[in-house]
């Protein structure tokens, strides 16, 4: 089993150090490719580590422009950062690519356009955005108590 397939497998089980060394592996082996570049800005997110992850997706986007996971993982970044109008902009960008067929993705830009509609939405109690991955699981991004 190659250390992405380990890697993914660990953010699954919520092992998110254990999926940044397995992710880190996979780079060593294969090379910084988008997935792999997309793949540590989103373990870098669960982890709390924004400004990384927020590095990394832009990266992993401009190297591939045409990846949905990867430009909704870089909204929920910007939304953790309190950047809803570009957050927004992102994800409208990802359910295009994705031709509207991914509930987290559909689910996210909702959140962000309520969350631009009514700057008193409370992001405490309603938003719950979800990290996606390519082809596998989804993962959600809970707010902290």
């Amino acid at each position: 089993m190659d250390q992405l397939t380990v890697g993914h497998r660990l953010m699954a089980a919520q092992e998110y150090e254990l999926a940044l060394s397995a992710f880190r592996l996979a780079a060593a082996e294969q090379g910084l490719t988008p997935e792999i570049i997309t793949s540590l800005g989103s373990v870098n997110l669960a982890l709390g580590r924004l400004n990384q992850a927020e590095e990394l997706l832009r990266r992993a986007v401009k190297e591939d422009p045409e990846t949905p996971d990867a430009w909704n993982n870089l909204g929920v970044v910007l939304i953790e950062r309190n950047q809803t109008a570009e957050a927004a902009q992102v994800f409208r960008r990802a359910f295009a690519l994705d031709n509207g067929e991914s509930v987290a993705i559909r689910d996210n830009l909702r959140l962000a356009l309520a969350k631009m509609e009514n700057s008193q939405y409370n992001v405490e109690e309603e938003q719950q955005y979800k990290l996606v991955r390519r082809g596998r699981s989804d993962f959600l991004v809970r707010p902290t108590q």
